[in-house]
């Protein structure tokens, strides 16, 4: 009867390993992005060719809905009070929150992504998008204090951090060498398709 026994849960605990190896193999994989930076290389009708800033070579299709934003700085003076603003904030040595970069929202994106989740543009990065309700004025940079419908965040943007904001773009800003953040999608065949791409004017890099 033993024999019997051992000989049964054989099969299952061989089954049971194929299954680990599987969760482990699927674990492994790279997570799909949901973002692309990078720089345009090539418009090819409505397939675009982009170096990513990690220097992978990245084919976007270009989907019928398509929205163009345009990125352009603005001075750090430009964040008042009432602005709503997107940062993407590291912890810093102090336990605050220092900003990478912010960008301000025109009004009529009010709202947008409302709330703090992590961020993919650095390690420990997180992305908040609130209202400023608070900004101190200090000799090295502003303290905001943004609030959004579930908390609220004290960030430390400095007199070096890119501040900049979003203008109308259109889709002939999407030539070789201009630097994007393409929103994309992974479709059945592996391919990506992005229907929203934010665009640096004049030359400038996204810092989101």
């Amino acid at each position: 009867m033993p024999v019997q026994r051992a000989t049964f849960t054989r099969p299952l605990v061989a089954v049971a390993m194929v299954g680990l190896s599987t969760l482990y193999a699927v674990a492994q994989q790279a997570p799909v992005p949901t973002r692309v930076r990078g720089t345009i290389e090539k418009v090819d009708g409505d397939l675009l060719s982009v170096k990513s800033r990690s220097g992978e070579d990245v084919r976007l299709h270009i989907a019928s809905d398509l929205r163009v934003a345009g990125i352009t700085r603005i001075a750090l003076s430009d964040i008042k009070v009432g602005s709503f603003v997107g940062a993407t904030t590291v912890p810093g040595p102090d336990g605050g929150q220092n900003a990478v970069e912010v960008h301000v929202f025109p009004e009529s994106m009010r709202g947008t992504g409302e709330g703090s989740r992590p961020y993919d543009l650095r390690p420990n990065s997180s992305m908040t998008n609130a209202t400023v309700a608070e900004s101190v004025v200090g000799n090295d940079g502003h303290t905001l204090l943004v609030k959004y419908k579930d908390g609220e965040k004290k960030v430390f943007v400095s007199s070096e951090t890119p501040v900049v904001t979003y203008v109308p773009g259109e889709k002939s800003d999407l030539k070789e060498g201009a630097k994007i953040i393409a929103f994309v999608k992974q479709l059945a065949d592996g391919s990506f398709e992005t229907s929203r791409i934010s665009v640096g004017r004049d030359g400038l890099t996204p810092p989101m």
